[in-house]
């Protein structure tokens, strides 16, 4: 029998395993509206129903409580996982996927300047790569006070990040660059590996 597919629910809705009721339903409302389908500008509906089923879920105290009873099991399996990955990839591999996430981050900031924020689940969609790696690039970038967190638990690129895009230059992918998230996620279908073609910038990220 085929293991059913698990569904990472905080992520869905970018909120902490720890994140109390209060959170949990502030972080519900601002996304509900966001991607409503009466929302002529932002409106999603495959969107508004993946938030729309985490928060049922987490909403719920027996029904959260017996999802967090199998959800660390599932957490320390996926690290496994994305350890064997990581033993096969090089330095070299790390520095471009943490030049890639400034590059998306640098291109929204331009577009939405003072809203500008991607989450995981979407970096995950765009560049291929699996959460787990892409959460080690994001500690990092944060550390280095190049990106950080939006109330709506996004990523946005900082003052900082902006000046090491533009010291080293984009690196996006060719077919297409960094389009319409709705679009991106109807009509992408990424390999996990992430092999794409890209255009990279003068130096490499350190």
């Amino acid at each position: 029998m085929k293991k059913k597919l698990f569904i990472d629910f905080y992520e869905d809705l970018q909120v902490s395993p720890n994140a109390d009721m209060e959170t949990i339903e502030r972080i519900y409302r601002l996304f509900a509206k966001r991607y409503h389908p009466d929302n002529s500008i932002s409106g999603d509906t495959e969107k508004f129903n993946i938030i729309a089923e985490a928060y049922r879920l987490l909403s719920d105290p027996e029904k959260r409580a017996a999802y967090d009873a199998n959800y660390e099991e599932e957490k320390i399996r996926q690290y496994k996982t994305v350890s064997n990955i990581s033993s096969s990839e090089g330095f070299g591999t790390d520095q471009k996927i943490r030049h890639q996430i400034l590059s998306i981050l640098y291109i929204e900031r331009r577009r939405e300047t003072f809203e500008s924020g991607v989450g995981l689940w979407r970096l995950e969609k765009l560049l291929g790569w699996p959460e787990k790696i892409l959460e080690f690039h994001i500690w990092y970038l944060k550390e280095k006070g190049w990106i950080q967190r939006t109330e709506t638990g996004g990523y946005s690129i900082t003052a900082s990040g902006v000046d090491v895009v533009e010291e080293n230059g984009l690196i996006l992918r060719q077919d297409r660059l960094l389009s319409d998230p709705r679009e991106e996620d109807k009509n992408s279908e990424t390999p996990k590996n992430g092999n794409k073609k890209f255009i990279f910038g003068k130096k490499r990220l350190n």
